[in-house]
């Protein structure tokens, strides 16, 4: 969308981020529910996916050593994306990234990963990484994730309830 631009994210931004937030994952949530192991749902989320995502995001945005920029059309905030880096490792993760429903499927997720990398390769990583699970109310973002190139690493995270 020509008519976008991606700006860094101030305070003042902040109850639309975490608004967005919530519009955006509202349909991944959805499908999610029905394939998760009820008792990790209920532990993850005991007052409700909509609050714990709110805490989520609202921690990210708090913390020094993330960067976090916005995605707006005229003066609202359409999508963000955050990464942080990992020395270590050489790495670059792009830690959260959405885009609002309504402006899904037009590139604009492609253009804050791009984005994201090039902040990644400033400054010094040889690669980059990010993370989702494999339910189907992700399937969109496995799909973005690899039409921009990224390799899968398959990861099992297991759950067990203690009686």
């Amino acid at each position: 969308m020509p008519d976008t631009r991606i700006i860094p994210y101030t305070e003042a931004h902040r109850e639309a981020v975490l608004d967005l937030a919530i519009a955006a994952w509202t349909p991944v949530f959805a499908g999610m529910r029905a394939e998760v192991p009820v008792f990790v749902y209920d532990a993850f989320y005991p007052d409700g996916w909509q609050r714990r995502q709110r805490e989520d995001v609202g921690a990210l945005l708090d913390q020094g050593e993330a960067r976090f920029w916005l995605l707006m059309k005229d003066r609202d905030v359409i999508g963000f994306v955050g990464l942080q880096l990992h020395p270590q490792d050489q790495m670059g993760e792009i830690g959260i990234i959405a885009i609002l429903p309504r402006f899904q499927g037009k590139g604009l997720g492609k253009r804050l990963i791009l984005f994201a990398e090039a902040r990644i390769r400033e400054a010094g990583m040889s690669m980059s990484m990010i993370e989702t699970v494999g339910d189907s109310g992700h399937a969109p973002a496995r799909a973005a994730y690899e039409s921009s190139g990224y390799i899968s690493w398959p990861v099992a995270r297991y759950f067990k309830k203690l009686e």
